[in-house]
């Protein structure tokens, strides 16, 4: 496993080793680890933890080749760094691996891009992709988790100010739900037409990054991508500007442009702040994800974590009883263990839902209903 290690984590953890696994783990961003969690790991009979939080890029791979040297069965993955390792450094393992699971977007497209290409050699659950996790852990979580872990590192207030959301994804149309009912007036910038309709009729203000540069007090990053917020942006930006990233890799905001333009840097706890020409720029959690890299990221509430874990538990055992008859590729979350998901936690709220009638049923199903 290579995720994020906290307390969320710990449980799924604790969930397989129940399920009779032994586990292997490691983190899933430097930043990310909370080194009690990965410590108290480590007393659990049958795993292994080698995360630590604040890693060089050395330990980090370090740490994944430990965990591979375990010549995993499965591998479950935030960001698809196990199996671009495996693939491309470590193929001795792919004989013995039966399966695994993604849990990010960003990493669902990689693995995309490997499959499109025909280099995907074993089949992996496409878990971030599900209705499961896509309408409740990327819009209520990063939503919620993100603006909070704003708040508590800048103490800055959300209303009235400008905030710019870079993609309006499920993550980001999430950001703009809960950053709207705090008060902001939001900022999306967007590549694809439909969602930028989509932002537009949702009541925000859409417009291209060049524009919103000049206008936005608090910039959050969520596309997945490389570059989107750069040099040219940043020589527009107003004099204490706040720029974060919802993304998992820390390749949306140009911190080294930054590095090589600033006067001077000055570091606090999870901010550094840039000077270029006497105008403040501060950079939350090093450009990383914002959610669980500054000192106080908690990540996502485990109201929402429950469901996500969930569906990565059950998907490793669906893995463990059909990888061996799937070829290499991507697959959807099978559908029943979506709506297992849903039930189980509809009945652990209490709440109970209509059944469809053998009259409806058959209603939905007759192509031939008269006039």
């Amino acid at each position: 496993m290579a995720l994020h290690v906290e307390a969320k984590t710990a449980n799924l953890v604790s969930t397989l080793t129940a399920g009779g696994a032994e586990v292997h783990i490691t983190g899933c961003n430097p930043l990310s680890t909370q080194d009690d969690v990965a410590e108290a790991l480590n007393d659990v009979r049958n795993v292994h933890c080698y995360a630590k939080r604040g890693c060089t890029v050395e330990e980090y791979y370090a740490a994944i080749n430990l965990v591979l040297d375990a010549k995993p069965d499965i591998t479950i993955d935030d960001g698809m760094d196990l199996i671009h390792y495996i693939h491309t450094k470590r193929r001795d393992l792919l004989k013995n691996v039966i399966g695994g699971c993604e849990e990010t977007t960003t990493g669902i497209h990689r693995l995309r891009s490997m499959a499109a290409e025909g280099k995907l050699e074993f089949p992996v659950i496409a878990v971030n992709d599900t209705p499961m996790k896509r309408f409740f852990d990327n819009v209520h979580g990063t939503g919620e988790s993100a603006l909070t872990s704003i708040m508590i590192t800048t103490n800055t207030l959300i209303a009235g100010k400008y905030i710019v959301i870079a993609g309006y994804g499920y993550c980001g149309r999430g950001l703009a739900k809960k950053a709207h009912g705090l008060g902001a007036k939001i900022i999306i910038t967007e590549i694809d037409p439909r969602r930028a309709l989509e932002a537009h009729m949702d009541g925000y203000h859409v417009m291209t990054m060049d524009e919103a540069a000049c206008l936005g007090d608090i910039f959050i990053t969520t596309t997945g991508n490389v570059a989107v917020i750069t040099g040219k942006h940043f020589k527009n930006l107003k004099d204490g500007v706040i720029l974060s990233n919802a993304g998992h890799f820390n390749v949306e905001i140009d911190i080294e442009w930054l590095h090589k333009h600033a006067d001077k840097v000055v570091r606090r706890e999870g901010i550094e702040t840039f000077f270029l020409h006497r105008k403040a720029v501060h950079v939350l959690a090093e450009g990383r994800l914002v959610n669980l890299a500054t000192p106080k990221g908690m990540g996502h509430p485990i109201e929402v974590m429950d469901l996500s874990f969930a569906l990565q538990a059950l998907c490793t055992r669906y893995i463990v009883g059909n990888g061996r008859n799937l070829k290499g590729g991507v697959y959807d979350v099978p559908d029943e263990i979506d709506e297992q998901v849903a039930n189980l936690k509809l009945g652990s709220l209490g709440l109970s839902i209509d059944e469809m009638t053998p009259e409806q049923k058959k209603y939905l199903c007759s192509w031939d209903i008269g006039t």
